[in-house]
């Protein structure tokens, strides 16, 4: 093998591997000015894109023995990796397809699962990790705000009033 085609497959070694999930898409038909803008949206979920040829992604992946991918390494092919958060790149992934004609979401890997585009879309509708943390401290705190609640109830109706639950 020539030393770039090496330079090239360790590049994208270094990229797939990178993280536990990764997303294949077609990017066909994507102007400059979006892919611009699909950057900056991935940026904000730590994630980023790389197009690559086919034939060096299919090399790296299986020194990295990923499951079979060859299906969808055909035309333009960018890969999504990277951001801990794989529901917020999700996010950003259907997002920007979502209004592009010729580009579309190929496939996906989160850890050893093959993910299709029906799944992909599930996990970009799932809360974001912060959402998710959001809600579980509500959860936990909602118990506490109902018993201080009752306990205020209670003296309020003793006669007490706020002293009379203080104390």
């Amino acid at each position: 093998m020539r030393p770039e085609k090496k330079y090239l497959v360790e590049e994208a070694r270094n990229m797939l591997g990178a993280s536990e999930h990764l997303f294949f898409v077609s990017f066909a038909g994507v102007t400059v000015s979006d892919a611009s803008a699909f950057r900056k949206a991935l940026a904000q979920a730590g994630a980023q894109f790389h197009v690559a040829k086919n034939s060096i992604i299919s090399i790296a992946a299986k020194e990295l023995n990923l499951p079979d991918i060859s299906s969808v390494l055909a035309g333009p092919t960018a890969v999504i990796s990277g951001g801990n958060d794989s529901a917020s790149v999700a996010k950003a992934v259907v997002e920007f397809f979502k209004a592009r004609e010729n580009a579309d979401i190929k496939l996906g890997l989160l850890g050893e699962k093959v993910m299709t585009k029906a799944d992909i879309e599930y996990l970009g509708s799932l809360p974001s990790l912060p959402e998710m943390r959001a809600k579980f401290l509500s959860l936990l705190s909602t118990p506490a705000k109902q018993m201080v609640r009752v306990v205020f109830m209670r003296a309020e109706k003793l006669g007490g009033g706020e002293e009379a639950a203080a104390q």
